[in-house]
């Protein structure tokens, strides 16, 4: 996340400039800013901090883009509220586009055979004891919670995987979600 900053900050006049239409700053933004942030999304287990975190990012980074409006009522310039952000920006927001690639990453990885170093650590346990204390949300607990969300709650995520035509249907399904 703290190189997904550093870049949005190096393309920061960029996407403030009102030379490139907004449509080509919302590639930029996908291509350059998304591209960094996401480099190795797929092994991360996201705590509720850390979804704010990437939130903030990219609502930050919309708001440069698409500039402050012109409220007619009071006849000044405001900047929009998050909820317009999301209404102006078609795509999915961060924290589902990070859902995504990690359950796509999760499909390939369940299909590999088991000799393959990948779906030993997927599939793999720890011999050793948990500490103490709330137990820490795990990467399989991050791919359970999206199933519950969809409404597959208690299917084998294994198994879904390896059907390729659920798992895009899956994929699908979480994409198409909202995230307050």
């Amino acid at each position: 996340m703290n190189s997904g900053n550093a870049c949005n900050l190096s393309v920061h006049n960029r996407l403030s400039t009102s030379l490139l239409s907004k449509n080509i700053n919302i590639r930029i933004y996908r291509n350059i800013v998304l591209a960094v942030v996401f480099y190795g999304c797929e092994t991360w287990s996201l705590t509720l901090r850390q979804e704010c975190r990437l939130r903030v990012l990219e609502n930050r980074a919309l708001r440069r883009i698409l500039g402050p409006e012109r409220d007619e009522v009071r006849a000044e310039w405001r900047k929009p509220h998050n909820e317009e952000l999301n209404c102006l920006y078609s795509s999915p927001n961060i924290v589902r586009c990070d859902d995504i690639e990690k359950n796509e990453w999760a499909g390939h990885g369940a299909c590999m055979g088991e000799r393959r170093g990948v779906y030993r650590v997927l599939m793999g346990k720890l011999e050793r004891k948990r500490p103490l204390g709330r137990p820490r949300r795990r990467w399989k607990d991050n791919i359970e919670m999206d199933l519950q969300e969809v409404g597959r709650w208690g299917m084998d995520w294994v198994d879904l995987a390896q059907d390729r035509d659920r798992r895009r249907a899956l994929v699908n399904a979480v994409m198409n979600l909202r995230v307050p």
